[in-house]
């Protein structure tokens, strides 16, 4: 009896045991991934506050480089009055191309689809074409600003330089590659009466849309904002003369 009393007791005690060694492994393997998860946490913290560093000390040489040049061409030009010349040169010609944001005084002209007018309501002899702004009527009026002296314009801040086109697709029209539509505000900087006056003269392009049924007002403007030309010009054929 006492043999099979001991018998049990080993057998417990090896039990036991056994799941203690069992326990400890599990506890073992746990630590060890927490420790490499740690371990790898800390290591791609520790590298991109690396890379952060560098690119902050890369920022502050820029704008310190970015000071000094502006600096040295400050002092380099101080004194150099054919620089000078040059430069305010340099800027007249980019706000005739259209490639500066520029101001001045003229006249904003506003078209609109007539939206009073439906199918229903017209007429059998009459057109919804004749109520529409269309992108001719767009050209037809930028180029009577130019023959009046417009320095600046622009069709729903589409700057209009030498390469602007001003197209229909359908039903939708183009300027600059950008799509426009109705109302159609066009800005002109230049001289106010002489725009005003050729614009809204008797017999003249805007009399004849007001009369088709289009939405017209023309107003002068002491002060107006024409931003400049964001595309891009490529002279592709032309060249400087050797």
């Amino acid at each position: 009896m006492k043999k099979k009393q001991v018998w049990i007791t080993l057998g417990l005690m090896c039990l036991i045991l056994t799941m203690c060694i069992a326990i400890q492994i599990r506890t073992i393997g746990s630590t060890n991934s927490t420790v490499s998860q740690t371990l790898t946490d800390d290591s791609l913290r520790d590298e991109v506050l690396m890379w952060k560093e560098r690119y902050d000390n890369a920022l502050e040489e820029l704008e310190n480089s970015e000071k000094e040049l502006t600096q040295i061409r400050e002092e380099a030009t101080q004194d150099n009055s054919d620089y000078i010349s040059k430069e305010e040169q340099i800027r007249e010609n980019n706000m005739l191309l259209g490639l500066t944001d520029v101001t001045g005084s003229g006249i904003i002209i506003t078209l609109r689809d007539n939206s009073n007018v439906t199918a229903d309501s017209l007429s059998a002899l009459d057109s919804i074409d004749y109520y529409l702004v269309h992108d001719m009527d767009l050209r037809t009026i930028v180029n009577e600003l130019k023959n009046a002296g417009a320095e600046a314009i622009s069709i729903n801040d589409q700057r209009i330089v030498q390469t602007t086109s001003i197209t229909c697709e359908g039903v939708i029209i183009q300027v600059n590659g950008e799509t426009v539509g109705s109302p159609f505000t066009i800005k002109a900087i230049g001289s106010t009466e002489l725009l005003y006056g050729s614009l809204t003269r008797p017999g003249g392009y805007i009399e004849a849309l007001e009369n088709t049924g289009v939405i017209v007002e023309v107003k002068k403007a002491d002060k107006i904002d024409i931003n400049k030309f964001s595309g891009v010009i490529n002279a592709q054929y032309m060249k400087t003369v050797q």
